[in-house]
């Protein structure tokens, strides 16, 4: 079992759990949304703004809760750059195939840090947290959405 968790804790996880690259809010944004989960208390806001080309030109967030939610907003922002929002959905899409199954043929080399998530069930919701709040903004969803995906 510990070699498990220090599969799902990789060099990665570790250092970006504890020194975000990407978290801060923007001062200029034209979306945003939060997330929440209300079963362990993971936290998430999203801002982002927008290309006149429609396509994500930067996101921010800021972020309180686990390791594995923390780091997963922090590499969202990477691999999202520069994306539309239908292809931002559509790698949403493959990296929850990511965590729910640990198999993904199209995902991001960026978010490749957190496919052991598959094998800690409870820790699913951590790691797409982030990912809903970005999905809720560019939907223009403005709500807090839980970790679930639905507005609470």
């Amino acid at each position: 079992m510990f070699d498990d968790v220090r599969d799902l804790y990789n060099k990665t996880i570790l250092e970006r759990g504890r020194k975000p690259l990407h978290m801060r809010a923007l001062a200029a944004f034209d979306v945003t949304a939060k997330g929440d989960n209300p079963m362990c208390g993971d936290r998430v806001e999203v801002w982002v703004k927008l290309a006149e080309s429609g396509v994500i030109a930067e996101t921010g967030y800021k972020a309180r809760g686990c390791e594995i939610s923390v780091v997963s907003a922090d590499l969202m922002v990477e691999a999202v750059a520069g994306h539309s929002p239908a292809a931002t959905k559509a790698l949403f899409s493959s990296f929850r195939q990511m965590v729910e199954t640990g198999i993904c043929a199209d995902c991001d080399e960026a978010l490749q840090p957190l496919s052991a998530v598959h094998k800690y069930k409870s820790r699913i919701k951590c790691a797409t947290l982030p990912w809903h709040a970005l999905i809720a903004a560019l939907d223009g969803t403005t709500a807090s959405v839980s970790s679930e995906g639905g507005s609470t």
